[in-house]
């Protein structure tokens, strides 16, 4: 799949491996590498061993909104450099990053690509199609 001027993504893959002995292996509900990170060409067999640049998680009605938050917290600790926590029922989305407080934006702001998809943006009124 093609994200025009952005990059590409590699066939979709189930989970990552995080960590090895004791194994730890995590599925996001969206993940994206940059063609950097992942290689166009490049096949993947089997858990991806690299974490992504963005994870997306969205938050289910049956998920406690801290669980999904540690869980960002999480994928930062392993190397990914942008996490989207999407709330549909509150219509807002969390925005992680490491080193910096998250930041919630509500349907008056615009998720931004930093230098992980530059030049993307996306209004999160948008993703709720309002």
């Amino acid at each position: 799949m093609s994200l025009g001027n952005w990059a590409s993504l590699p066939p979709p893959t189930p989970a990552f491996w995080l960590e090895r002995d004791p194994d730890t292996v995590r599925e996001p509900d969206v993940a994206f590498f940059s063609a950097e990170t992942s290689p166009p060409d490049e096949r993947v067999t089997g858990y991806a061993e690299v974490a992504p640049d963005l994870v997306v998680e969205i938050v289910s009605p049956s998920d406690r909104l801290t669980a999904v938050n540690d869980k960002a917290l999480m994928w930062l600790r392993y190397g990914v450099r942008l996490v989207w926590v999407v709330r549909p029922d509150e219509r807002l989305v969390d925005v992680h990053r490491d080193g910096h407080p998250a930041v919630t934006l509500d349907e008056s702001g615009a998720l931004d690509g930093l230098d992980i998809l530059p030049g993307f943006s996306c209004p999160v009124r948008e993703i709720f199609g309002a």
